[in-house]
């Protein structure tokens, strides 16, 4: 069974920056493409950023690209998201997802990923 738990979120002030992390067990891991997505109050989940199985191709959406980065360490089967120039709007519950991948891929959709965390809580105030 996939499990995806994520950690390192909280409440941080505008221009902060915060690192998530997502601890994946159950799969493997260098099987696996990876994405973070977010839900703000009162929207839509949408998709954030995706890293590729071997961590050679990433993807991110236009309103965070320069400002996050993801990364990932197969051999401690983690991704993480290191956040920087936090905005207020910025401010979701942020989700780990997993989908196997039999290339070396990214994708942004929602539906193609299999698995998904609880979640971790990011506040970021002006």
């Amino acid at each position: 069974q996939v499990q995806l738990v994520e950690s390192g979120g909280g409440l941080v002030l505008a221009g902060g920056s915060l690192r998530l992390s997502c601890a994946a067990s159950g799969l493997t891991f260098s099987s696996y493409a990876m994405a973070w997505f977010r839900r703000a109050p009162g929207k839509k989940r949408e998709f954030v950023t995706a890293i590729s199985r071997s961590g050679g191709n990433t993807y991110y959406a236009d309103s965070v690209k320069g400002r996050f980065t993801i990364s990932r360490d197969n051999s401690k089967n983690t991704v993480y998201l290191q956040m920087n120039s936090l905005k207020p709007e910025d401010t979701a519950v942020y989700y780990c997802a997993a989908r196997p991948s039999h290339s070396d891929d990214v994708m942004a959709v929602e539906y193609r990923y299999n698995d998904w965390g609880q979640g971790t809580q990011v506040t970021v105030s002006s």
